[in-house]
């Protein structure tokens, strides 16, 4: 067997094992399997640091609003802080499938990201214990509201106040609130947007560990020891869905919605696939939440359940959360809600851009790579009877401030998963490169087959050449002569003539 005989065979040889290991592992799936059952159990990347951008509405024409007139805010910021949330007091809990833990926050000002000091930025806006009282003394006696409404003049107390951004921001001791205190002690004599909310946490969770189903990662399990809450008007709104927004599960696919549970809000919210992006070199999917979230429930009856009491709705685009503080949410400059809201207030300039709320999440590991969750509070501004400062104004629900809260993957985190993906993609395809090897090992042993035949072609025929070559040369160049049994007896004077037998002797061609 010649060496190029041995190579065709060795090819061959190689090439057949290569297609049938190849297209086995790609039919079985064994390096997928093994890579998902690995990212399923993998463990989390280190969250990304988290901003809270803070922005105010500065009311520039109150007394004009208190005239009946209509509302003009400035905004003003950002006030921006690092927070920071670790899970503590972890626990495992039923054989590692559950997991319980607190989630504190901390909020440490970042002067280098603010727009000003808010220690000494003043800034004017709603009274929001002084309307919360007046709401509450609604369904009092008018003769009751008319009292209190003289006593609050006479301590100069208004519908507007002006603070600096720190007091609105982490509290301050009211004067109103001071006096309800000392007639109820439980009621608290400081207000802020966030009181009390700088080193505490948003309650006890228990998390679903996926060690059951990888679906179920992250997912809350239940929240301060309730599955689900009582204060809504129906059983779906009362649902705690999904996780707190931080992770999810990993290999999310695009049709799929994700569910957030917003505890500050007291509801879960849903968010579905936007588009692809990518952050960092990173591939992501975006989602985000759809129009139908906050919609009036006669376009989306799903959420009449948030009309509390039932049938007390406001219109699309607001939601309002007195189960849980007297503030109306939405998203910020009333982003995607109706126009009259947006209308109502000058200043206001919505965009998707600036103020739509999105999640950036890296689709093989389900790591959040980039985050923007923004959203208004707002306070609901109407007449009430009793207090003559209100007869004239027009009911409005009030811009008090949008918060953006902000995260995205650092370098080094986004290198580390730049690697890890390429590892993935590459341990994913390995069943693929071998059938690729083996297509190309097979193509190389076509061509040296069809090589080794033109070869042995151009050999016969080069043999059959020099054969017929010399038959040619042999016939011109052989003539017969005459032979005998007898030994030659030459005579100078007489030829040669032919014996017994005859046979052929090259001589010299004779001319004819």
């Amino acid at each position: 067997m010649t060496r190029r005989s041995c190579c065709i065979y060795a090819t061959g040889i190689v090439c057949a094992h290569l297609l049938i290991v190849g297209i086995a592992l790609v039919v079985a799936q064994v390096f997928q399997t093994m890579i998902h059952s690995r990212l399923k159990k993998v463990s989390r990347y280190p969250p990304p640091p988290v901003y809270m951008e803070y922005y105010f509405s500065n009311v520039t024409n109150p007394e004009l609003f208190l005239a009946g007139g209509k509302a003009a805010v400035k905004q003003i910021g950002p006030y921006t802080y690092r927070e920071y949330r670790p899970r503590v007091n972890i626990t495992f809990l039923e054989n590692g499938t559950k997991l319980y833990a607190l989630n504190p926050k901390t909020f440490v000002f970042v002067p280098e990201k603010s727009a000003g000091n808010p220690e000494v930025d003043l800034i004017r806006t709603v009274n929001i214990p002084f309307v919360a009282i007046m709401n509450e003394l609604n369904s009092y006696s008018f003769f009751l509201r008319t009292a209190v409404s003289m006593y609050l003049k006479s301590l100069g107390i208004e519908v507007f106040m002006t603070r600096t951004v720190h007091e609105v921001l982490w509290g301050f001791k009211d004067p109103v609130l001071t006096k309800v205190h000392s007639l109820k002690p439980e009621v608290d004599e400081y207000f802020g947007l966030m009181w009390k909310k700088n080193g505490t946490h948003e309650g006890e969770f228990v998390f679903h560990t996926g060690e059951e189903n990888y679906l179920d990662y992250g997912k809350i399990d239940t929240w301060n020891g309730l599955r689900k809450m009582s204060w809504w008007s129906s059983n779906q709104s009362n649902m705690i869905n999904g996780t707190d927004g931080a992770v999810f599960h990993p290999l999310i696919n695009r049709n799929e919605l994700l569910y957030i549970f917003a505890a500050d809000l007291c509801r879960s919210i849903h968010l579905g696939y936007v588009k692809d992006v990518e952050v960092k070199g990173i591939q992501a999917y975006r989602f985000a939440p759809p129009n139908d979230v906050l919609m009036n429930p006669k376009e989306n009856p799903t959420n009449a359940g948030f009309c509390v009491p039932a049938g007390d709705c406001l219109s699309t685009g607001v939601l309002k959360v007195s189960v849980c503080a007297p503030i109306v949410v939405s998203f910020p400059h009333f982003y995607q809600a109706d126009p009259k809201y947006i209308n109502a207030v000058e200043g206001l300039s919505p965009n998707k851009e600036e103020h739509e709320t999105y999640l950036d999440l890296q689709p093989t590991t389900g790591v959040p790579i980039r985050a923007c969750k923004r959203a208004q509070l707002n306070i609901i501004l109407k007449r009430v009877q009793g207090f003559p400062i209100t007869k004239l104004i027009n009911e409005t629900i009030f811009p008090i401030m949008f918060v953006n809260e902000t995260a995205t993957i650092d370098d080094d985190s986004a290198s580390q998963m730049r690697t890890m993906l390429l590892i993935v993609t590459l341990v994913s395809n390995f069943p693929l490169l071998i059938v690729g090897m083996g297509i190309i090992l097979l193509l190389v042993l076509v061509v040296l087959f069809c090589r080794n035949r033109q070869k042995k072609n151009e050999v016969k025929r080069i043999d059959f050449t020099e054969a017929f070559h010399s038959f040619t040369t042999v016939k011109d160049d052989t003539a017969y002569t005459q032979v005998s049994d007898k030994p030659d007896e030459p005579s100078a004077n007489q030829p040669t003539r032919n014996g017994s037998y005859i046979a052929m002797s090259p001589v010299e061609a004779q001319k004819c």
